[in-house]
């Protein structure tokens, strides 16, 4: 009799759940794109959050004009914080780091329709750096130090570095969120951090460095001076431009379109330039990012477990 009790008090939860989850997508889906109802597109605030509503508003300005929807943007505080919108129908739209699209379609069913292009290509890696006139000069030498991770949802900048350390047996004395990637950058310049974790790109077509100091260059004209790369992780696919589940099709598809036409244009290849270093899009899949399911497993690493 307990049992059969249990039973139908977990079968209750379950068909509230999904009445819940059936009433939230009703509600978001009515009217999308109106103003009652505007189409809410999300931005993680890996860099600073002014610089990046301002370039967010300005895609949304030009979704507007093409497609005739009302948009609205958002930079929430964490990374997580994006994921969990997407769950529960707050955000319809999201440019996400690689690890948080993976994060997000295992717990949401997410999922991806362009993948950011920088210096023509669709992938890039993790840096360690630290200051160039201390002894910190290989992997190695971590141990024991502190280490600056940008946030928890962060394939380069916190992910792949520390699944580079497990594997090779290195134990930080200690580590801390920063917040973003020049954020970790300046942890380590001002002392608070011996070692900070940060995306890298490759140089550009004139040979600038275009890794996360590169956003702190015009404030600290001696960042590249004080401020050495000591190792890498592998390669990463690029952060993507990610959907939240049941988006109504001919919506989604316009939409995606017009990133993608936007991407092309000049007020588009300056406004993502600004936004994320973004130099174009490309269309996506999520088979796309299989490759860091398989890292995540080799490392015996839960995507939701680490966020945690």
């Amino acid at each position: 009799m307990k049992r059969m009790i249990k039973l139908a008090l977990v079968a209750l939860v379950l068909l509230s759940a999904c009445g819940t989850d059936n009433s939230r997508l009703e509600k978001a889906n009515r009217k999308l794109g109106s103003k009652q109802n505007p189409i809410k597109m999300f931005f993680v605030p890996s860099l600073e959050a002014g610089k990046v509503v301002q370039s967010g508003e300005a895609i949304a300005e030009f979704l507007h004009k093409e497609t005739g929807y009302q948009f609205k943007v958002a930079v929430p505080t964490s990374y997580a914080a994006v994921i969990e919108a997407l769950g529960t129908y707050q955000a319809d739209i999201t440019w996400l780091p690689t690890y948080a699209y993976v994060l997000a379609k295992q717990k949401y069913d997410a999922e991806v329709k362009l993948m950011t292009i920088r210096n023509s290509l669709t992938k890039y890696r993790g840096q360690f750096v630290a200051k160039s006139n201390s002894k910190l000069k290989t992997l190695a030498d971590i141990e024991g130090k502190i280490v600056a991770y940008t946030d928890a949802a962060s394939a380069s900048g916190y992910i792949y570095p520390s699944a580079v350390l497990k594997q090779k047996g290195i134990t930080p004395k200690d580590h801390i969120f920063a917040g973003g990637h020049p954020q970790a950058i300046l942890a380590v310049y001002s002392g608070r951090a011996d070692v900070a974790c940060t995306y890298w790109s490759p140089p550009d077509a004139q040979g600038v460095p275009m890794d996360a100091r590169e956003k702190l260059l015009q404030t600290y004209p001696d960042i590249f001076e004080k401020i050495s790369i000591i190792d890498y992780t592998d390669w990463i696919p690029n952060d993507t431009v990610t959907f939240r589940k049941n988006m109504p099709v001919e919506l989604e598809s316009q939409v995606v379109e017009a990133l993608y036409r936007y991407a092309k244009s000049e007020e588009g290849k300056k406004t993502l330039k600004t936004l994320y270093d973004i130099d174009g899009l490309e269309y996506a899949s999520d088979k796309d990012y299989d490759v860091v399911r398989t890292t995540l497993k080799a490392m015996n690493m839960d995507p939701s477990e680490l966020l945690k």
